[in-house]
């Protein structure tokens, strides 16, 4: 029959902003870089903590880019979808670098709560601003594509928090600045690391759903439904299963039970058309696979999932 069943796996969501990765990647390299020579000399494990939560940042920005690169490679006999769930294992990757970083501050910053070492508070502070402004620039390059791919979102989330961690450690360097009080230092660490587990698990829950080929969020079984049955010819449907290979990549089954009439070769080939440009349409999906079967099969089907 002459139905279209071609669907293209050559760009994902993360591809498609690939050159804003990278820009994000520069800055944040090049900040890292600043507040880890700021840290060694002002002696702050707030700044180090920004600094190592801005590495973990640019790692996360590395992998993904190196993720919807081998996404990129065509599909196969053996991987029938291609590499594009590897999008999905490097947000699962920034993940747990998060968590990792955000424990290991945790701990340090305990451990400091006993000690007063002295802070130069002018170098803690210029690079806390320029870590500060440098972050707010990767959010405004990062902002139109978040939306789009768990990857990018991961690396916007971050770069966020990594903006809320320069605060913490400005409002430390200026308290510390003017009262003595040193604890400011261990107390923003903290924060930071706090700042930093709530985003790890939001970003590790949406992986999880992926992996796990939960159904996309926004996407109403009921209502898609509801639209296949309004189709002429379909008498109904059973075992609806929509789940998503990598950001930007949903992707639908179902069997379609049809009046026999329809099941001549332009009938069919209609109806394929029909049903596919539906769920397009309405739902974003263009991957789909429908399964029609003849009014008098439906007998055979006894086991009828959602």
């Amino acid at each position: 029959m002459g139905h279209d069943h071609n669907h293209s796996h050559g760009v994902t969501a993360t591809g498609k902003h690939r050159k804003r990765l990278i820009a994000v990647l520069g800055i944040t390299l090049a900040v890292v870089v600043i507040q880890v020579a700021g840290a060694v000399v002002s002696g702050s494990l707030a700044l180090l903590a920004d600094a190592g939560h801005m590495l973990s940042d640019a790692a996360g920005v590395f992998i993904a880019l190196l993720a919807a690169w081998i996404a990129t490679r065509p599909a196969s006999d053996q991987r029938t979808y291609g590499y594009q769930r590897a999008e999905v294992l490097a947000a699962l990757a920034n993940a747990l670098i998060l968590i990792v970083i955000s424990v290991v501050i945790f701990i340090e910053a305990l451990r400091r709560f006993g000690e007063t070492p002295e802070i130069h508070t002018d170098v803690m502070l210029f690079a806390a601003i320029l870590g500060a402004v440098a972050n707010l620039a990767s959010l405004l390059i990062l902002r139109g594509a978040q939306k789009e791919s768990l990857n990018v979102r991961g690396a916007y989330l971050e770069v966020l928090g990594d903006l809320l961690g320069s605060f913490a450690v400005i409002a430390a360097a200026i308290v510390i600045m003017v009262t003595d009080f040193r604890a400011a230092d261990p107390i923003a660490s903290i924060l930071i690391s706090l700042m930093i587990l709530p985003r790890a698990w939001h970003l590790l829950r949406d992986v999880v759903d992926v992996l796990l080929e939960a159904t996309p969020k926004g996407v109403e079984v009921k209502m898609i439904r509801e639209h296949i049955l309004s189709v002429e010819g379909v008498v109904a449907v059973h075992d609806i299963h929509i789940w998503t290979i990598t950001s930007g990549v949903p992707v639908f089954s179902a069997h379609v039970v049809v009046e026999d009439r329809i099941l001549d070769a332009t009938g069919a080939d209609r109806l394929l058309d029909q049903l596919g440009s539906c769920l397009g349409s309405h739902f974003d999906t263009e991957h789909c696979t429908f399964q029609l079967e003849p009014a008098g099969h439906s007998a055979h089907e006894t086991h009828q999932h959602a």
